[in-house]
């Protein structure tokens, strides 16, 4: 089921680029860079697949309604 909207794509792929971008500038490093890593793979791929497993306990949607 997907969950997530435009606007939380959006964001989310925003912040993928900011912790590679800060990583690439050599901002980040040793176990942040690694922890952080992670989180941006975690947003990467639930952007990608617009489904977040995090939402789905709680019902969660930033999708919009169809009508």
């Amino acid at each position: 089921m997907k969950n997530v909207g435009t606007i939380d794509r959006m964001i989310r792929i925003a912040a993928v680029v900011a912790i590679a971008g800060a990583y690439g500038l050599g901002l980040i490093g040793g176990t942040l860079a690694i922890v952080l890593g992670v989180v941006a793979l975690v947003l990467l791929v639930t952007s990608l697949t617009s489904t977040c497993p995090a939402y789905l306990p709680f019902g969660i949607s930033t999708r919009a309604k169809m009508r």
